[in-house]
């Protein structure tokens, strides 16, 4: 029974509800957690009673008869928002309606023949003049023995089927509707289980629906009613957690009527109290809030909120508090008899006052006035209409103000395939699994445990075997973290995969093995700034602060995806591969002063970058940032209650300078890439067509330069020089020359590179004709397809600089 059931799920909460709490926990979040709820504590549930109240008090909350969606299965009421429509194959049935004077009949088409038994009326458009003379005149209702009118609506398609239209108004939200105009009766033939009920000829009582379908199809033809059969594509509306079909179905449901709640909350949008972030999101929730009816909010289940109203013997509705409270309000004595409505509300009620009932209200205002309303809320766009504008609503009307200044619309998290992450299809990815990682066995264990389809599980498995052999690799939270804030790009769902996360590992370990570099050139030496940085010095900071500033700018944007980009490049690729390298000569180098205070600049550059890159990256950073501390005589206990690094001034010349460079050095690289010329090879390099700049920097970075990019001695070239001979980079208008003559065996290269190009070639032809095969782009999976272009790109791509290389050889045979 009900109290044994409500006494399991409170036992099960017990056991299992704190596991959302573990995965923030281990996720990195910094909430404050003494202040953890549950949306059935006797605070927060004494105040859904006391919002349910005054509703009700106010004439915002009604109990009525109407057409609502019905699960079947789940035997419960479900909001528009539950059902879930999608197209399927079926069938369109021509059926004929006798005229009761005998002279012919109406063919009506309609794809569900069951609900036929409780039609009340045949429509045709007012100003359709093959039935004008019709209406107001009797149709035989076949198989029931009942009659019904012709009736004139301007809901009717007079151009779709025969311009006529079976009216069901118990069974059909549409019908509903003409059938309220029309003053129609209401019968409805189908029980809460789907199947038809006594209102239906007794032939077909206690079928179920599908089945009665059949028996009511061969009926008519058995009886020269059924004019034709065609197949014919509809939506079909199923619950998103049963999969059942979705029956209209009339029943008593209590409501909230909608519209003097929605105005104020399209108001608070439109004058920017409350602003969607991106923007577009706002059109969609103004398109839902001024289409919006009324909110079914009551459930036919046993574990929930119950509604707090009583019944007496004579049907009349008592609402209060509790039922001392109903008594005292409808003045009712102790001696009359009152049974508590057995549904619950709708979760979605309870958590539409989540905003403030969890500061307190209405008890408690400390927090209420400290944290009310709160900064953004962070959600995803599936659920705008089940919850966000829902607490837009109930915080007008109960606290006057919006919840919340700014809503952030992220995407949805999908799987590999593009597809929707969900439980029944056995795609989900626990969060704790990526960090910790988890074998095959459990992982399938994981994914097959507790389905509502339980006949998915063979498929489920062989599907997990297939993406995940091995079972999935610990990864660590920061690593899961930078991913997920690396694809976020701003209401775009992201398409997750195993290759992101491994890549963002990667980083991490970059980042140690950076901050291991820095302590062993640090610790027990001197570490002072410098009076006068040196050029290198005054550029990474330039660069940290353009750094900063950025991520500031994109956090406040909402762009995660930027600032997480702008950290990754600056902390990997200038940080890491380029000023580690640059500082190894100073802080080995006899001038003390100097390398006293690169150390300091090494310190100082990765310290800024923890505390920027902190919030994406907790648990790092932290640890990098407690080792790093004392050289820099940095006080606290940790990073989280350090400052934001401020943005800095940059410096534009510095940056020219390490520009110049950074070309020269990578294009003395790519020579030796394209010419496979060993990494440790010392090369002869000559510069040439430079201006004055060009000559000034070539002395101060000439150390730099044969370190870096291993060279013997940079030398300027005489104009005359013949360059036939050399492989050449462009920095500006100025050349780098390497001499090759002894260098390289141009057959050998001019070989070994053919090889690979006809290798690519071979790849190249076969992803064209792939793509350019109409069947694979149409019906390949849309993930399998882009994954094909991509290697296409890439093929041309390889294609282009082999031949390229291949040319520069040709070239010194001449």
């Amino acid at each position: 029974g009900r109290d044994r059931f409500v006494e399991a799920v409170w036992d099960w909460k017990e056991h299992s509800g704190d596991t959302i709490g573990r995965q923030m926990r281990r996720l990195g979040s910094s909430v404050a957690w003494s202040r953890h709820c549950f949306t059935m504590d006797d605070d927060l549930s004494e105040a859904v009673r006391k919002v349910f109240v005054q509703l009700h008090e106010e004439g915002l909350i009604y109990r009525g008869k109407r057409l609502v969606n019905w699960d079947p299965v789940l035997h419960t009421a479900l909001s528009d928002l539950e059902v879930m429509s999608g197209e399927e194959k079926g069938h369109m049935w021509h059926i004929r309606y006798p005229r009761t004077d005998g002279r012919g009949h109406l063919v009506v088409a309609t794809t569900r023949p069951e609900t036929l038994l409780g039609d009340t009326a045949v429509a045709v458009h007012p100003e359709d003049r093959r039935y004008s003379d019709l209406v107001g005149t009797e149709l035989e209702l076949p198989l029931t023995g009942r009659t019904i009118p012709v009736i004139a609506d301007e809901y009717v398609d007079s151009e779709f089927g025969s311009g006529c239209v079976k009216i069901t108004p118990a069974h059909d939200f549409n019908d509903y509707e003409i059938g309220k105009r029309h003053g129609l009766q209401m019968i409805n033939v189908l029980d809460e289980n789907a199947a038809l009920n006594d209102n239906a000829p007794e032939a077909y009582r206690g079928l179920d629906r599908f089945e009665a379908r059949q028996r009511i199809v061969e009926d008519l033809e058995a009886g020269g009613l059924l004019e034709k059969i065609e197949d014919h594509r509809l939506m079909i509306p199923r619950g998103d957690r049963s999969h059942a079909v979705v029956e209209p179905y009339l029943t008593d449901q209590w409501y909230v009527k909608i519209a003097p709640l929605a105005q104020p909350a399209i108001e608070a949008v439109e004058d920017g109290r409350l602003e969607f972030v991106p923007g577009n999101w706002s059109k969609t929730y103004f398109d839902w809030m001024h289409r919006i009816e009324d909110w079914c909010i009551s459930r036919q289940l046993w574990w929930g909120h119950r509604i707090p109203a009583w019944y007496d013997p004579e049907g009349s509705i008592h609402v209060g508090m509790d039922e001392a409270d109903a008594r005292r309000r409808s003045g009712l004595a102790d001696d009359v008899p009152l049974e508590q409505d057995e549904d619950v509300l709708d979760t979605w009620f309870s958590s539409a006052l989540w905003p403030f009932t969890t500061l307190g209200w209405p008890r408690e205002k400390e927090y209420l006035e400290r944290f009310y309303p709160t900064s953004v809320l962070v959600t995803g766009f599936d659920i705008i209409f089940f919850w966000v504008a829902r607490m837009i609503m109930m915080g007008l009307k109960f606290m006057d103000d919006v919840p919340f200044r700014t809503v952030y619309i992220h995407g949805l998290i999908r799987d590999g395939h593009g597809q929707k992450m969900s439980k029944s299809k056995g795609n989900v990815l626990d969060p704790i699994d990526l960090i910790e990682g988890i074998e095959l066995e459990p992982l399938i264990r994981k994914r097959t445990t507790g389905l509502m389809q339980p006949q998915m599980a063979p498929a489920i498995e062989k599907a997990t075997r297939k993406e995940f052999p091995d079972g999935i690799p610990a990864f660590g939270t920061d690593a899961l973290r930078f991913t997920f804030a690396s694809l976020a790009t701003t209401g775009r769902d992201i398409r997750f995969d195993l290759g992101r996360i491994e890549g963002n590992r990667n980083f991490c370990n970059k980042l140690w093995n950076a901050a291991r570099f820095v302590l062993m050139q640090t610790e027990g030496k001197a570490v002072s700034p410098s009076a006068s940085p040196d050029v290198i010095d005054r550029w990474i900071l330039s660069r940290m602060h353009r750094m900063v500033a950025e991520v500031e700018t994109q956090l406040g944007a909402y762009r995660l995806d930027l600032a997480a980009q702008a950290l990754y490049e600056f902390i990997w690729n200038e940080y890491c591969d380029w000023y580690l390298e640059f500082s190894k000569s100073t802080v080995q180098a006899s001038d003390e002063a100097a390398a006293a205070g690169t150390r300091h600049t090494l310190l100082t550059v990765l310290e800024t970058s923890l505390r920027t890159l902190h919030p994406i990256m907790p648990f790092i950073t932290e640890e990098i940032w407690q080792r790093i501390r004392a050289p820099l005589g940095i006080e606290g206990e940790s990073i989280m209650k350090t400052a934001f690094p401020a943005v800095g001034d940059t410096d534009p010349a510095a940056e020219r300078d390490v520009a110049w460079l950074q070309a020269v050095i990578q294009g003395v690289r790519r020579v030796r890439s394209e010419l496979n010329l060993p990494p440790g090879k010392v090369l002869d390099a000559w510069l040439k067509d430079g201006d004055t700049g060009d000559r000034e920097r070539s002395k101060r970075f000439a150390e730099t330069l044969r370190q870096l990019a291993r060279v013997s001695e940079v030398q300027w070239a005489d104009p005359e020089m013949d360059t036939a001979q050399c492989a050449v980079a462009l920095v500006g208008d100025m050349k780098v020359l390497i001499p090759l003559k002894g260098l390289v065996d141009v057959d050998e290269e001019l070989a070994r590179l053919d090889r690979q190009l006809e290798r690519e070639l071979a790849d190249l032809g076969r992803s064209e004709s792939k793509l350019g095969n109409e069947r694979f782009v149409q019906n390949a999976p849309e993930a399998v397809v882009a994954q094909e272009r991509e290697r296409l790109a890439a093929h041309r791509a390889n294609v282009e600089n082999l031949e390229s290389q291949r040319a520069r050889l040709e070239q010194l045979r001449q």
